[in-house]
């Protein structure tokens, strides 16, 4: 009776927008005030697809199939109200069977649940819709900062919430917010680099990109940030092990992209899984509801990440049993914890519940949190999908904007004597190493399946690095491995055949990992590839190194051996081809380092470092020498600036100050520049960087042609966080630096 009650009750009330079907907040409430404690918690609780499916977690049965009898446990007892997919032990599937498997949950929810209230389901779509067979796979974030341009950046999103929903998945968890300042991190490459405006930016855009202006249609999906907060900072490097941030550097560096999320209406997001100056994230109210939820305003709903609740028993040991951690979590903000294995964490909550150990309204805030993401997403009003909805899906109009972006990314570090680009009809090119004829190594974890290592999942017709140089002229390219990523393989017979060659290239790698897997004691780049450069070294002919990298590897004793180096990152599954048209030229790389790329093992020190940072052993100012810059990149043509101008000299509480410089192309032929205005603070309350990023624009230039670019700043983009934590911009003179030129203003 109950059920048809509800029922009637949704029909009958009136709707909030008639268009859309989206439910009242009255409707919401009147379903919460019918809900049992053991609704509202399975509401809170995400299981894992191995929960319900045949086969169990992490040992799927392929192809992929639901098991109705652990489904209806799941919604029937237990009111399951997420279920999430991670590809663990299990590889990408087809539209066909997604199609199935979230109809089918659609079908028994609405056959089980007596209020049939929709199960959303979520996925780590993290670089494109990699879960998917025929998805169109993008280079990874660290390679989309590198591109300095937003625009594309967005389309690269818009394209992965289209084939993520054309999936039947509403909820992606992505993008990665957290800033990349530890190079040994695991998820280095998961972030937008080092830098704060940078990432604010392409966290701007990648937020729009995904919902799109919302999330109820059929090409957009909810955006979940991740890892509040401070997650990618850890001490010792390695994941989710503690992080020690001040408050004023939490806010300084790794509050401002989650901030920006918010500003754009980001409906979602999962909690850093370590600790922070001793206090688990998961348990730390002026981090989860102070700071998230009183100061930022934030709305929508915080999951939690992979069993973090249990682990603050058994890992963290700030709770003696799981009942104790599930109040903490829950009082410190928590809405929704993925389990995600079993149904504990639901049993306890309702016994909380029940005995009154969490307050009903505190239970009823996250459950409405939840319901009106699912009401915002239209799931109330789910109908099954269609694949005719999704013709552009795995189109080659989205490969060719995937493959702009890998190549708007390739970053050229180093290019002697015009090693670069490769006339490929007049020289003869050996292509060796342990990326140059991997597809997974040019894509990286979260790939087909979690750690993105099984080749069996690999998207066909896809074309490795080699593949697209043999494309090219494949009478002038000869390949020999050369190397594994940790073993010297078959090098004699790569010496041989380098010695018939005018030039070779290097494709070097790291083992696809990502989380706890990719921990590693060193950033050197390993033994085996650096031997196979330094062999070859030996014929002294000209060395081409391609770099694709989780993370930058120490290259030290052998960038002096590379007559040229591109850097690739992860560039997904277009990579071979960008790399191979930047080889041969067809492509001017036009990507800079969106991070300090270290020289040494311990130099890890950022672009915008402190003062006290360049004071070098023999007391001159020359400490910083970084293997390359932040914001470095060369291109095929070269650029002069010249007229730095200011409108005025002096900045006001209300004024803005325009800025202008010249920027020529002075080279034969046509490329693109990233145009960088950076500020130098002279004095301040808190040691001022010796610079910082404040504005950039990224344009095409023809041969020989001259433009004006023009930045427009205000007070407020001189502020940093001061000792009491408020954002301020001080009293003083500033430089402004473009490239060579500088000038010099006051602010009031």
């Amino acid at each position: 009776m109950r059920k048809l009650f509800v029922l009637s009750l949704l029909v009958s009330l009136p709707w909030v927008c008639l268009s859309q079907n989206f439910l009242s907040n009255k409707q919401i409430d009147s379903i919460i005030s019918l809900m049992s404690p053991e609704e509202k918690a399975g509401q809170m609780t995400q299981i894992d697809l191995g929960v319900i499916a045949e086969g169990g977690i992490c040992n799927l049965v392929q192809p992929q199939a639901l098991n109705l009898d652990k489904l209806k446990t799941a919604i029937q007892k237990y009111h399951i109200g997420s279920i999430l997919n991670v590809g663990c032990g299990s590889g990408t599937i087809s539209l066909e069977s997604w199609h199935k498997i979230i109809n089918t949950i659609f079908e028994q929810n609405k056959k089980y649940s007596h209020l049939n209230i929709p199960i959303i389901y979520g996925i780590d779509a993290i670089h494109g819709a990699n879960y998917t067979m025929g998805a169109t796979l993008f280079p990874q974030q660290i390679g989309q900062a590198a591109t300095w341009n937003p625009g594309l950046v967005k389309k690269m999103y818009q394209i992965t919430a289209y084939e993520t929903r054309a999936s039947g998945i509403p909820w992606n968890f992505s993008p990665v917010l957290d800033l990349g300042r530890m190079p040994l991190w695991s998820r280095f490459f998961e972030t937008f680099g080092e830098d704060v405006y940078l990432a604010k930016q392409m966290s701007r855009v990648a937020i729009q990109g995904i919902q799109n202006n919302g999330v109820n249609g059929p090409y957009q999906v909810a955006s979940c940030m991740k890892h509040f907060l401070g997650y990618s900072m850890p001490l010792s490097g390695k994941d989710r092990t503690p992080a020690w941030i001040s408050d004023r550097e939490l806010r300084e560096y790794f509050l401002p992209s989650f901030r920006e999320a918010i500003n754009q209406g980001a409906k979602t997001v999962m909690i850093n899984s370590g600790e922070i100056n001793g206090t688990p994230v998961h348990v730390n109210h002026d981090i989860l509801t102070t700071l998230l939820r009183d100061e930022l305003g934030f709305k929508g709903v915080a999951v939690t990440d992979w069993e973090d609740v249990y682990k603050l028993v058994n890992i963290h040991r700030v709770a003696a049993t799981k009942k104790e951690a599930v109040k903490m979590a829950i009082m410190a903000g928590i809405d929704m914890s993925m389990t995600p294995n079993d149904f504990e964490f639901t049993e306890l909550l309702v016994e909380l519940i029940k005995e009154g150990s969490i307050p009903m309204s505190r239970i009823d805030a996250s459950v409405r949190r939840i319901l009106n993401l699912k009401n915002e997403m239209g799931l109330f009003q789910f109908k099954k999908i269609s694949k005719d909805l999704y013709p552009l899906f795995g189109s080659a109009e989205h490969a060719q904007q995937s493959y702009n972006l890998a190549v708007e990314s390739m970053t050229l570090l180093k290019n002697t004597n015009n090693a670069l680009p490769i006339n490929s009809s007049a020289e003869k090119v050996l292509v060796c190493g342990p990326a140059a004829n991997s597809l997974n190594l040019l894509n990286g974890a979260w790939t087909h399946t979690w750690q993105g290592l099984d080749a069996r999942f690999n998207t066909k017709g896809k074309l490795s690095v080699v593949d697209a140089m043999k494309l090219v002229n494949a009478k002038n390219v000869t390949y020999v491995q050369g190397s594994s990523i940790d073993s010297v393989l078959d090098i004699e017979a790569c010496i041989q055949a380098a010695k018939t060659v005018d030039k070779i290239v290097v494709c070097l790698g790291e083992t696809p990992c990502t989380e706890l897997p990719g921990n590693i004691d060193n950033l050197d780049l390993t033994l085996a590839q650096k031997t196979l450069v330094k062999r070859l070294k030996e014929l002294n002919k000209p060395i081409v190194l391609v770099c694709c990298f989780n993370r930058p590897r120490i290259i030290k004793d052998i960038a002096g051996l590379a007559d040229a180096i591109l850097y690739a990152y992860l560039p997904g599954d277009e990579g071979g081809r960008a790399i191979s048209d930047c080889l041969f030229g067809v492509k001017n790389p036009s990507g800079k380092l969106p991070f300090t790329y270290p020289s040494n093992q311990n130099a890890l020190i950022h672009y915008d470092r402190k003062q006290s940072e360049d004071l070098d052993v023999d007391f001159s100012m020359n400490a910083y020498r970084p293997q390359f810059d932040f914001g470095f990149g060369l291109s095929y043509t070269q650029f002069e600036f010249s007229d730095l101008s200011v409108s005025k000299d002096t900045l006001n509480d209300f004024d803005s100050i325009v800025i202008k410089v010249n920027v020529k192309n002075v080279g034969s032929r046509a490329g693109q520049e990233v145009v960088q205005l950076y500020y130098s603070d002279l004095f301040a309350s808190i040691t001022p960087s010796v610079k910082k990023l404040m504005a950039f624009s990224k344009l095409a230039f023809e041969p020989n042609e001259t433009k004006t670019v023009y930045f427009s700043i205000h007070k407020s983009d001189l502020s940093f966080v001061n000792k009491e934590l408020q954002v301020v911009t001080e009293s003083g003179e500033f430089d402004l630096i473009i490239n060579n030129q500088k000038k010099r203003i006051y602010v009031n």
